[in-house]
């Protein structure tokens, strides 16, 4: 799963999971009503600042904020590049 992009400093590469399609109770969801993925598996991960190691690592899958990071296209599908400070927690 890993791609050659390699962020910076503090910086890590997601792969947004696409957003639910179907309520737990069954009722579809049109793409009009579909909310932004919070959720992604970690693709890459920057070497961290000089106090600051890194605690995510690649294959770690992760929730963010709704509004997090810069949405990037690379090699035909859709990424997010934000500071690990960016992430509410590891799941």
């Amino acid at each position: 799963m890993s791609i050659n992009i390699k962020p910076l400093a503090d910086r890590v590469v997601i792969e947004p999971q696409a957003a639910e399609t179907k309520t737990s109770s069954g009722i579809i969801i049109p793409d009009t009503a579909k909310e932004k993925p919070q959720r992604g598996i970690v693709v890459a991960v920057g070497a961290g600042k000089k106090d600051e190691p890194m605690t995510v690592k690649e294959g770690d899958v992760v929730l963010y904020g709704k509004y997090a990071g810069t949405e990037i296209s690379f090699d035909g599908k859709d990424y997010l590049i934000m500071k690990e400070a960016d992430i509410l927690a590891v799941i």
